[in-house]
């Protein structure tokens, strides 16, 4: 049988935690941001999507791409709930052209643009933006009602900065859409609403990606699927089946799933969804 908690998130007590945590990597990632957990967790990310989408390597290969992307397009990538742009930093700037950042809390998204502008060479992350080869589009607003085809059409979503190289058409679509440690924040109704938004911007629904990194919980002792509530940062926790009910519920094809190894003992497991 079962086991969901009906409680759903509230927005305003989620952002509410969140203003009280510190803007930094050990803030956002909840203790674990001075360990090993953030270049596992980087390394695995750039790992599962270079595994979909191999010609966004950086690396030249004697290996010929059948589908190689024209020369002249460059690749995009939306960040959602991404906090003080760490996914954008360690990941994504390393395998796309552009990135859309969404955040909805202020301290985070300010620590975000900081960073964007001031990168620490010793890091060697946020790349390309000195240079303008790369850009980030940072703008602040809730995931709940935002619309990836028209990012400054969503209300309650406004533009903060733009950083980096200005050649990125906010309206142009997406080859990957990121969505981590966030999702929790969304209720299953509002989940699918956003994947079905989402899949609507992604550029070529044959190779354009759409991936969901987050906390699982264990089904049920009978294989069902569960859902548990937190009411410390008001969101919910999804098990293994009650993230699929979702995928499927929203029309997206899972193309493949990973669980992310490595991280250390104590917390959820963490799996990788690809999706179109």
């Amino acid at each position: 049988m079962a086991d969901i908690d009906d409680r759903e998130p509230n927005l305003q007590e989620g952002i509410e935690y969140w203003n009280n945590q510190p803007a930094t990597y050990d803030g956002v990632l909840g203790g674990f941001g001075e360990g090993s957990l953030p270049r596992i967790d980087a390394l695995g990310s750039r790992l599962f999507l270079l595994n979909h989408l191999p010609e966004l390597s950086t690396v030249s290969s004697a290996l010929k791409l059948l589908h190689p992307l024209p020369k002249e397009r460059r690749t995009r990538a939306l960040d959602v709930g991404a906090g003080v742009g760490r996914v954008t930093a360690d990941v994504l700037l390393y395998l796309v052209d552009d990135v859309l950042l969404l955040e909805p809390v202020a301290p985070f998204i300010n620590e975000a643009v900081h960073r964007a502008k001031n990168p620490d060479p010793k890091l060697k992350n946020w790349k390309g933006l000195t240079n303008k080869t790369t850009s980030v589009t940072f703008i602040q607003g809730p995931l709940q009602a935002f619309d990836p085809a028209h990012p400054l059409n969503t209300t309650d979503v406004k533009l903060l900065e733009r950083v980096g190289s200005q050649q990125d058409d906010l309206e142009s679509g997406f080859d990957v859409v990121w969505c981590q440690w966030c999702l929790g924040h969304l209720s299953d109704e509002q989940l699918s609403a956003f994947f079905k938004r989402a899949r609507t911007s992604l550029r070529d629904p044959e190779r354009s990606l759409m991936v969901v990194k987050e906390n699982v919980c264990r089904d049920t002792a009978d294989n069902q699927p569960r859902i548990s509530y937190d009411e410390e940062d008001s969101s919910l926790t999804r098990s293994d089946l009650a993230w699929k009910s979702v995928f499927h519920e929203a029309g997206l094809t899972l193309v493949s799933e990973k669980v992310q190894t490595g991280l250390p003992e104590g917390i959820y497991v963490v799996k990788m969804y690809a999706l179109r």
